[in-house]
């Protein structure tokens, strides 16, 4: 049985239940069986990137997975705003005004740190035990509540090669003075830029805001997650790669350690008698350690997440693994 994270560079069109059932399928015609799998945060269907799957004992740390911390890199395009706030909807307003780049680089400080933001109509958000997605395909008229999140950062990319920008006005010849109140302003029909949000943040919703604030409207033509938790996208593999271990190609060299997922959480060796009361759900007193959460190994095998205080550790979360 398979403990760990396969990391899946999603592409677009596919749903992160989809991703999980290929998972599994291939799983299964490697010859591994019936394997427990899931996944660690839902990805839009129209969005790309990085989504951790776990298999065996991992899926235990997917809750984990859920409330850590994602980053994102998309596109707002400006002019029309759609229903959905994206590319799939109808467009229910449309803007002339383009903004000047200098004021998208200057607005991203604006929506930095704790805001309040108002989810899209079309989420997974449930209202009344209902999801809002499928209220607002029913035609209801559907009222979002506000929530507050965190954006850690927000940052203007230039180009395709990912280099924040802090304005317009660059220092390269040709360009214009920002002081010279003549010069004209370069305009955007649209803009890249890349996040790190905390969980709950709905990046369609900060492109929304971010365009009103700037007098327009606007949509995500573009959402590539780049960073979930401690897994990035250089750690994904294509969907292409997965497909070829349901042919044979070896899983280990592309599924990822349990401990992969807990990133930050210092470990605690036990020894044989200790280990075996943990794995009994017993408390292991006389630690010298300082209080907090450890990932409590016997070797190299982990055996349960533990938590310290006062020097005795109890168990969080334990895992089943010879």
């Amino acid at each position: 049985m398979p403990h760990g994270w396969i990391i899946l560079d999603k592409p677009r069109g596919l749903g992160s239940t989809q991703a999980v059932g290929a998972v599994k399928r291939n799983l299964r015609e490697a010859g591994y069986g019936k394997v427990k799998v899931g996944h660690g945060g839902t990805l839009d269907p129209l969005a790309e990137g990085v989504l951790p799957i776990a298999l065996g004992e991992a899926t235990k740390l997917c809750g984990r997975m859920l409330d850590s911390d994602k980053t994102y890199e998309f596109t707002i395009a400006f002019g029309e705003e759609t229903d959905t706030l994206d590319t799939e909807g109808e467009v229910t307003a449309r803007s002339n005004h383009r903004p000047p780049l200098a004021a998208v680089a200057a607005i991203c400080e604006h929506f930095s740190g704790p805001i309040e933001q108002v989810p899209p109509a079309y989420s997974a958000v449930k209202i009344d035990g209902k999801r809002a997605y499928d209220r607002a395909r029913a035609g209801e008229d559907v009222e979002m509540q506000t929530r507050a999140v965190v954006i850690h950062s927000l940052e203007l990319l230039g180009g395709s090669e990912r280099q924040p920008i802090d304005s317009a006005f660059q220092t390269t010849a040709g360009r214009p003075d920002p002081y010279d109140p003549s010069a004209p302003l370069e305009l955007a029909d649209s803009v890249t830029l890349i996040a790190h949000v905390s969980k709950g943040t709905y990046i369609r919703s900060l492109a929304r805001d971010i365009a009103h604030a700037l007098g327009t409207v606007g949509h995500v033509t573009y959402l590539r997650r780049i960073k979930a938790g401690p897994f990035d996208e250089n750690q994904a593999i294509s969907l292409d790669k997965l497909n070829e271990i349901g042919k044979g190609a070896p899983l280990e060299d592309h599924l990822l350690p349990l401990e992969a997922g807990l990133d930050g959480i210092p470990a605690l060796s036990l020894d044989p008698e200790s280990a075996q009361a943990a794995r009994q759900g017993r408390v292991i007193s006389g630690l010298p350690q300082s209080d907090g959460l450890y990932l409590a190994k016997l070797d190299d095998v982990p055996v349960a997440l533990m938590e310290i205080s006062d020097g005795t550790a109890k168990v969080a979360r334990g895992f089943n693994i010879e």
